[in-house]
């Protein structure tokens, strides 16, 4: 399968894309919703051990397969581990035709501005690389607007496409991700700067250069549709960003064209006490449901 293959399932087919990229700052959480404690590792490596397990069981799970989910974004560590024996970018396309994309960013600087702007990715060169040999399809990073700062937003959005043009270059698809948080006053604000920016930057790509959008789910119903309709843009695919699946579908299905790319929404409910019976019927309950409000707008 060639990456127009993937391209034409990620741009146009049904369904959304699963969120698997806790990475350190995260995990210990993701693991107490899943059921498991502090007290049952001892060091990172064990963390991260019981996490990929977590990610390998919802992957092999037979509610996990192309015909709903389009694309699974990884964290290094996933990419670089196993699922029965084959290389989890290579296990997702061959076993489940779902597409693997790569977290790259290293976390986020302190606030200034409004904003969290990305830390530095030193080797982001050298990351590519790998993910290209691995069978990777593209790549995501994480900033974050907590106001409706216009020049915070802008640095955000700027600071996004100068990497995303790296990232095109090493021949991988980039999703843009500038979140805003969803519990401030001035959501509603920052979503209507973060447009404009993101034309702006959207509008000075070449005609051979496109990228995917992640956004926060906004707070009018098709805020973004001028970008889900750009030229340059493949897919704008939503984060739930700490809305519970209920309220995160329910606006998802507002949004014409845009799809889901939610983690915790993901798997909320599912737990490493489950039998793989009720673990199956859970996650496939999950998955339906995100992929009903994904396909409904």
């Amino acid at each position: 399968m060639t990456n127009q293959t993937q391209s034409e399932l990620i741009g146009t087919g049904n369904g959304f894309i699963a969120a698997l990229d806790q990475s350190g700052g995260s995990t210990p959480k993701a693991l107490r919703l899943y059921g498991v404690e502090a007290d049952a590792y001892g060091s990172d490596e064990e963390m991260f051990g019981l996490i990929h397990n977590m990610r390998a069981r919802i992957i092999k799970s037979p509610a996990f397969s192309g015909d709903r989910v389009l694309g699974a974004i990884l964290f290094e560590r996933t990419m670089d581990g196993d699922i029965d024996g084959k290389p989890t970018a290579t296990y997702l396309w061959e076993d489940c035709q779902v597409v693997p994309f790569l977290k790259v960013d290293k976390g986020l600087d302190d606030e200034a501005n409004g904003v969290q702007m990305l830390k530095p990715i030193p080797e982001l060169d050298a990351l590519l690389a790998k993910a290209v040999s691995k069978g990777i399809y593209g790549t995501k990073m994480r900033s974050v607007i907590n106001a409706a700062s216009p020049q915070g937003i802008a640095d955000v959005v700027a600071q996004q496409f100068e990497i995303g043009k790296q990232i095109i270059a090493a021949g991988l698809m980039p999703i843009i991700e500038p979140e805003v948080t969803i519990s401030i006053d001035d959501k509603a604000a920052a979503e209507e700067i973060l447009r404009a920016e993101i034309t702006k930057q959207l509008d000075a790509l070449e005609d051979n250069q496109h990228v995917m959008l992640k956004l926060t789910l906004p707070e009018a119903a098709n805020a973004y549709q001028s970008l889900v309709d750009h030229p340059r843009v493949l897919r704008v695919v939503a984060l739930s960003g700490g809305y519970d699946r209920t309220e995160a579908n329910t606006r998802l299905s507002q949004n014409t064209g845009m799809i889901a790319s939610f983690s915790r929404a993901l798997t909320e409910g599912l737990s490493a006490q489950q039998d793989e019976t009720a673990f199956d019927a859970t996650l496939n309950t999950s998955v339906q449901s995100i992929y009903d409000a994904s396909v409904a707008g």
